[in-house]
C-alpha cells in the first residue's frame, strides 16, 4: 500500500530505522501537549462555554457573547490582560499591520532586534517602497541584526538607552531569514535586559508558529504584545480564518481600534458562524502542534541521515513549528515541494511551480493541498527560489498524515 501511494522501499526502511531515536523526543513533546491541554481545559471550564457561545451574529455584532468569551478565554489561555480575537483578520500579516498601525505615529521609531521582519511586512514597514505604508506616515525603521543566531546584546541596549524608541519588534520565528527562531530563553535574557534601561518601550512579539510550541508563551517572559494567526498553531486546523492580538489591555484597545474604528472598538464584529470553529480549534491545538513538531522532527531526522541540511536538527531545542532543509540545488528543491503537494490531502492532482507571488521579492513555491487556504498548521512547504535553495515546511494535523507526506516527498527527490 505504502508503494502504491508514490513510497519509495528505502524510505520505509529508512523511518523504520530511525524511529527509536524519536520516542524520547516524542515523550517530552507529549507532556507538553498534556500542559498546553490543562490549559485549554480550564480556560473553557472557567468562562463555562456551552452551545449559546457557538451563535453567530451579522451586521455590527453587538452583544456577540460567543466572541467575548473566545477573547476571554484567549486572553487566560496566553497569559494576556486582554486579547482582540476576530475572523475580520485576513493573515497574521494583516494583525501584524494593524498592531504596527495602532501603537505607531508619525516620528515614532519602530526598531527590530532580530534583522528584517517577514518578506510581506516589507511594504508595511516602508523596506520596500509603498504609499500606505509606516514610512509614508513618517514612522521611522530601524533594525539591529543577529550576530550567530542571539541577540546583539550591546548594541541594543546602547541603542534603546538613548530612550526614542517607541516600539520593538521580536520575530520568533525565521521567516524566510537564513537565521534559526529565537527560543524563549533568548527572548527572556532581551526583554530582561532592554528593560534594565528602559521601561516605557513597547515590546511587541510576532508569535506566528510559535504558540504551544513551549510551556509559555512570550507574555510570561515580560513582553507587552503578542500577535499570531488563526490558520497557524492556535486555530487547530479548524479555524477557517482569523489572527489575534493579545496583550496589555491598553494597547488591544489601540488594536481594536484600528481594527473597526475610534470608539466602537472592540464593541463591534460580527462572528457570522465561525464561534464553534475557533473554540474547536484552539481546544484541539496543543494535540495538533504536538503531531506538527513530530512531522519536522521526523522530517528533519530523514534527510539529515540522506546528506541534506536540516535546521533545528531532529534533537535540538525548538521555539516553532517551522522546519527548514537546506537542498543546495534548484531543482530538489522544487520537487521536495512538488511531493508534500503530492502527498497532501487536497489537491494532491495539482503540482506547484514557483510564481511571482504579492508581497515577496523573490519568486515562491508553495505546496499547501490544505482544508483552508494559506493554512500553516497543516502540512505545507513553501520556499523563495534563491540560493542556497532552502525549504520551509511546517504544519501535520496527526503525526501519521504529516509523516506519510513527509515520505512521499522524500520519494520525490530520490
Amino acid at each position: 500500500m505504502y508503494k502504491e501511494f508514490g513510497i519509495k522501499e528505502e524510505v520505509i526502511s529508512l523511518a523504520e530505522k530511525i524511529n527509536k531515536d524519536l520516542l524520547p523526543i516524542f515523550d517530552e513533546i507529549d507532556k507538553n501537549c498534556e500542559l498546553n491541554s490543562l490549559k485549554v481545559l480550564k480556560a473553557f471550564n472557567k468562562y463555562n462555554v456551552s452551545d449559546m457561545h457557538f451563535n453567530s451574529t451579522t451586521g455590527y455584532g453587538y452583544g456577540d457573547v460567543g466572541r467575548d468569551t473566545i477573547e476571554n478565554i484567549f486572553s487566560e489561555v496566553l497569559g494576556a490582560e486582554d486579547s482582540l480575537v476576530r475572523g475580520q483578520f485576513i493573515s497574521g500579516t494583516h494583525a501584524l499591520t494593524v498592531a504596527l498601525f495602532a501603537f505607531l505615529r508619525p516620528n515614532d521609531t519602530m526598531l527590530s532586534i532580530c534583522g528584517k521582519p517577514y518578506d510581506t511586512l516589507d511594504e508595511v514597514i516602508g523596506i520596500v517602497d509603498n504609499d500606505s505604508s509606516l514610512k509614508s506616515y513618517g514612522v521611522k525603521y530601524e533594525q539591529i541584526d543577529l550576530i550567530n543566531d542571539d541577540f546583539d546584546y550591546d548594541k541594543i541596549i546602547d541603542r534603546v538607552s538613548k530612550n526614542d524608541i517607541k516600539l520593538i519588534e521580536i520575530q520568533r520565528s525565521r521567516g524566510y531569514a537564513l537565521r534559526r527562531s529565537i527560543t524563549l530563553d533568548k527572548i527572556e535574557k532581551v526583554i530582561k535586559a532592554i528593560r534594565s534601561v528602559n521601561k516605557n518601550v513597547i515590546i511587541m512579539i510576532d508569535n506566528c508558529y510559535g504558540e504551544f510550541v513551549d510551556k509559555v508563551e512570550p507574555l510570561a517572559l515580560g513582553a507587552d504584545v503578542m500577535v499570531g494567526s488563526l490558520i497557524k498553531n492556535l486555530g487547530g486546523g479548524i479555524a477557517p480564518n482569523g489572527a489575534y492580538i493579545a496583550g496589555k489591555k491598553e494597547l488591544v484597545k489601540l488594536a481594536a481600534e484600528r481594527l473597526t474604528a475610534p470608539g466602537l472598538g472592540k464593541e463591534v464584529g460580527p462572528t457570522m458562524g465561525i464561534n464553534k470553529y475557533i473554540l474547536q480549534g484552539l481546544f484541539m491545538a496543543p494535540s495538533v502542534v504536538a503531531s506538527s513538531l513530530k512531522t519536522a522532527i521526523f522530517a528533519s531526522k530523514m534527510l539529515e541521515e540522506m546528506g541534506y541540511k536540516p535546521v533545528p536538527r531532529f534533537n535540538e531545542k525548538r521555539s516553532d513549528i517551522v522546519q527548514t532543509i537546506e537542498f543546495g540545488d534548484k531543482e530538489k528543491l522544487i520537487k521536495y515541494c512538488q511531493g508534500i503537494q503530492m502527498g497532501s490531502q487536497i489537491d494532491s492532482n495539482s503540482i506547484p511551480e514557483p510564481w511571482d507571488m504579492p508581497g515577496y521579492t523573490d519568486q515562491v513555491i508553495m505546496a499547501a493541498g490544505a482544508f483552508t487556504q494559506g493554512s500553516s498548521i497543516e502540512l505545507s512547504c513553501d520556499a523563495p527560489i534563491r540560493p542556497p535553495y532552502i525549504a520551509f515546511m511546517q504544519g501535520g494535523l496527526t503525526y501519521e498524515y504529516g509523516k506519510l507526506g513527509v515520505m512521499r516527498a522524500i520519494s520525490q527527490i530520490l
